[in-house]
């Protein structure tokens, strides 16, 4: 039988390697977090396009879009998708996309992680949200009143599968459809990279080795805030999709 306390904070149980199958934030993890912020240097973000802005304050994601409803709340749910999505737009912008990519990394980031069984090493969660999304297409682009067409469908399902899959292990299969959807590929990973520094080890947070994005290092301190304030308003009692567009208008992106 276990006897780890229900309620130690998502810190101690990290530093035990006794992290759950579920991970929800915690006061003393969200504290851990703000004393542990890097020295980062400060950059304004890009102004975001009106349509970028009008997807991040759309509709809340529904929690049937996860498998798990119990993950709707955790450290891979909304809060994380909204910030991943907003994070693309941002990539988005700097990297010059046009609306219709942008729509689409942005759709991509906003479900990347709905498929996951729990909030360890899921290996295979990509693949299986990007399957979902093929078959939900319709539901989830007239979620964000856009409508679908097979490039755009097979574009985000391209990276929603390749998000997990480090770039030095695509297989020739993997390395053709990344070719094929490179930028919007590669603007979702870098997106679900920036927003680590959720998590409870030093060593699990953004490290620029790992995703092809230039603008990456400057957006640092961006992804940081996002986390910290969004945390905070969520533990303060907000909504996990108030609480994210509370952080959002903060740093001026909506």
């Amino acid at each position: 039988m276990s006897t780890t306390p229900l309620t130690a904070s998502l810190i101690a149980l990290a530093a035990r390697g006794q992290l759950p199958l579920h991970q929800h934030m915690d006061h003393a993890t969200v504290a851990w977090i703000g004393d542990n912020r890097p020295d980062l240097p400060q950059a304004a973000a890009p102004a975001l396009r009106p349509l970028s802005r009008e997807l991040l304050t759309g509709g809340g994601r529904p929690t049937r879009w996860w498998a798990d409803p119990r993950l709707y709340t955790s450290l891979h749910g909304v809060r994380h998708a909204m910030r991943t999505a907003a994070l693309a737009a941002v990539l988005a912008e700097t990297n010059g996309l046009d609306d219709a990519d942008t729509a689409t990394a942005i759709l991509a980031a906003a479900v990347h992680d709905c498929q996951r069984r729990h909030d360890k090493d899921d290996r295979g969660h990509g693949a299986r949200a990007a399957i979902w999304l093929a078959a939900n297409a319709e539901t989830v682009w007239g979620h964000f009143g856009l409508t679908a067409t097979p490039r755009r469908i097979i574009q985000a399902a391209t990276a929603v599968r390749l998000h997990d899959i480090p770039y030095e292990a695509f297989t020739a299969d993997d390395q053709a459809d990344h070719a094929r959807a490179e930028l919007i590929t590669d603007v979702v990973k870098a997106a679900d990279a920036l927003d680590r520094y959720r998590l409870p080890k030093l060593k699990w947070w953004p490290d620029a080795r790992y995703v092809r994005e230039p603008a990456f290092d400057q957006l640092r301190a961006l992804a940081f805030d996002l986390v910290l304030v969004s945390e905070r308003a969520y533990l303060a009692g907000a909504s996990g999709t108030a609480a994210v567009r509370y952080a959002l208008a903060e740093k001026g992106l909506v």
